[in-house]
Order: C-alpha cells, then sequence, then structure tokens
C-alpha cells in the first residue's frame, strides 16, 4: 500500500474538456454529466491494480473499483430501467445483498470499467433519443412520472459526490488531488 499520509499532495495533472459555458439546457446538462464521468474515469488512471480495491478511508468501505461498480449501476437504474423502462437486471444489486456494488470486488477492475463504460453510452444513447427533457418515465418506488431533466440532475449530483470520495482514495493512494 502507498504512503497513507503523504507529506505533500500533488495538484492533479490530468485533462479532459472543461464543459461548455453556454449551450441549451440539454447541451449543459450533457456537458456537466460528461465532465463527471469523465472526472471518475481519471481519478482511476494510472492507479496501481492493488490499490483499485483497497478500502483506505476506514471505517467507510470505499473503493476506486466500488465506485465503478456502483456508477454502472447508477446509470442502468436511472436512465435504462427507469427513464427508458427497459427490462434489463439490475447491476450489482439484489434484496439479499443490496451493497454488492461496493462489498463484492472479486471481478476483474477493467471489466467493470468497460461494463461501466457501456452503461454511459447506452445512457447518452437514450437522452440523444428522448424528445425533450420534459419526457418522464416512471419512478419504481412511487410509481410517479420523473422527466429526463429530474435522472440528469440527479445523476450529476451522484457523480459530484461520488467524485469526492474518488478524490480522497485517490490522495490516500499517491497524494494526488484536485481535477
Amino acid at each position: 500500500m502507498a504512503d497513507s499520509t503523504p507529506s505533500t499532495s500533488q495538484r492533479w495533472d490530468g485533462s479532459r474538456r472543461e464543459p461548455a459555458p453556454t449551450g441549451s439546457e440539454i447541451e449543459l446538462l450533457r456537458g456537466f454529466l460528461d465532465w463527471h464521468r469523465e472526472t471518475l474515469a481519471l481519478k482511476c488512471s494510472g492507479v496501481p491494480s492493488d490499490q483499485l480495491s483497497a478500502r483506505l478511508i476506514e471505517p467507510s468501505g470505499l473503493t476506486l473499483h466500488g465506485l465503478v461498480r456502483h456508477l454502472a449501476a447508477v446509470e442502468r437504474w436511472w436512465f435504462r430501467i427507469q427513464f427508458a423502462q427497459e427490462d434489463v437486471p439490475l447491476l450489482h444489486y439484489s434484496d439479499d445483498d443490496p451493497d454488492q456494488d461496493f462489498d463484492d470486488l472479486e471481478g476483474d477492475f477493467a471489466e467493470a470499467v468497460e461494463v461501466w463504460r457501456a452503461e454511459c453510452a447506452k445512457s447518452r444513447e437514450i437522452v440523444a433519443a428522448a424528445d425533450s427533457l420534459d419526457q418522464t418515465g416512471i419512478r419504481r418506488s412511487t410509481g410517479e412520472p420523473i422527466s429526463l431533466r429530474f435522472v440528469m440532475l440527479n445523476l450529476i449530483a451522484e457523480y459530484a459526490r461520488h467524485n469526492g470520495h474518488a478524490d480522497l482514495l485517490r490522495e490516500r493512494i499517491d497524494g494526488r488531488v484536485g481535477m
């Protein structure tokens, strides 16, 4: 394990395109969601494989591997299952084991990234095919309609929260912080 208390933090030197500062509402939402997706990928890049599943912030069980698995499941849940009403199985979840996205890290990280990227691509297709941000799906917990706008804002918030977690994990691994 890398030194868990680096003496100096290193600013992030990775690159990704900033979201456009102007555009339509859908363009801005897509831009910010993709920016957050790229942030997660950047936080995981270059991490030694033995550190991707390391639980470094006790007592939390958060890991970079678990975050990727979780966000793949979140993409599927919100865009495919609730908004688009697709009949696809849940990822990394069952009533008997609701936290398997974070707890079951036996699989290969590269495969988890492939699944996450595929779910992101499917989500992008669903957004592109929607008539408007006002188009609705059905929220499973209540049966009430949810708009695409709500789903996209919810995902931006989800990624923002978990990218903060990824930032803390990455700092514990090698001292890198920031973007």
